[in-house]
């Protein structure tokens, strides 16, 4: 008898104790629930107990989790579209105030934690233009938004970690004519360049030119100096030679002019016979001949 007992009453006794405890691991935190009203929650990691059939236990995730949600359309202080893909880091912080208000549904949750992020990025960009918000400085508009979507997330019980902007788009009609507005802008950019390297170019061009020519003026008066001087030499020189000797270097002179004149065969030479040219011909000395005329 007691046998059969203990047979069948261990077994009971076991599947007792194994309803009766629940574990929360490091990643979790739960909510004891009795007839379906919150005892206990936020319980820390380990081995906890409960009463079989009378406590239930639900367990969430603790870490951080993220909501990715499609991109959305806002508009910016111009009255212009802009498409904007972000992202929320977020995770539990009052476990029963989120079943209270969620039902525990992570979709819900999301959903409607991102209706109150999407508000207040709608908000930030209808301060801005077009151009504050792409070239401007993000982490001004994401630390806003954490700091207000944090606050909103209280009455969820939920912590927001980090709002983060992805990727911020142009719709086609207008990115077009952003591009046609940002081509025109470094066009005329380009073009302020082009002119001021022209004028620069002109200036150094027409600087090159002046230095060019008041070189070679230079160059002429200093060749026409020196070919002065040589040519003064020259007479120098030429002069104290005919003095040494006057009929040598007459004669000399009239060797020049013979052979000068004389150079090709065809040369035809009309002159007359006892003219001083031919004086060398007739007298080696070069003296010339007096004739007389007959009364």
């Amino acid at each position: 008898m007691s046998m059969n007992i203990l047979k069948f009453g261990l077994p009971v006794i076991v599947l007792l104790i194994w309803l009766s405890v629940f574990t929360v691991d490091m990643r979790q935190t739960a909510i004891l629930f009795k007839f379906g009203a919150i005892m206990e929650s936020d319980y820390k990691p380990g081995l906890h107990f409960k009463i079989p059939f009378i406590n239930n236990v639900r367990k969430f995730d603790r870490r951080i989790l993220t909501i990715d949600q499609k991109p959305e359309r806002f508009l910016t202080l111009e009255k212009k579209d802009l498409i904007v893909d972000s992202y929320v880091k977020w995770r539990i912080k009052n476990v029963a105030q989120y079943y209270i208000t969620t039902e525990g549904d992570e979709n819900l949750a999301g959903r409607l934690l991102y209706q109150n992020i999407n508000n207040g990025l709608r908000d930030e960009f209808g301060k801005r233009t077009v151009q504050e918000v792409i070239a401007g400085d993000r982490s001004e508009i994401m630390g806003i938004m954490t700091a207000r979507a944090s606050e909103k997330a209280k009455k969820l019980g939920i912590q927001v970690v980090d709002v983060r902007i992805k990727k911020i788009d142009l719709p086609s009609r207008v990115t077009e004519s952003v591009y046609r507005r940002m081509r025109a802008e470094r066009e005329r950019v380009a073009k302020e360049f082009r002119s001021r390297g022209a004028e620069a170019a002109e200036r150094i061009r027409a600087d090159a030119d002046r230095q060019s020519r008041i070189i070679i003026a230079q160059a002429n008066r200093d060749s026409e100096i020196t070919r002065g001087e040589g040519d003064a030499k020259a007479t120098d020189i030429y002069a104290k030679a005919y003095n040494q000797d006057p009929s040598f270097y007459k004669f000399y002179r009239s060797l020049n002019s013979y052979k000068d004149t004389f150079s090709s065969a065809s040369d035809i030479l009309l002159l007359s016979p006892d003219t001083d040219y031919f004086q060398f011909f007739k007298d080696p000395l070069g003296k010339r001949k007096s004739t007389t005329v007959n009364q």
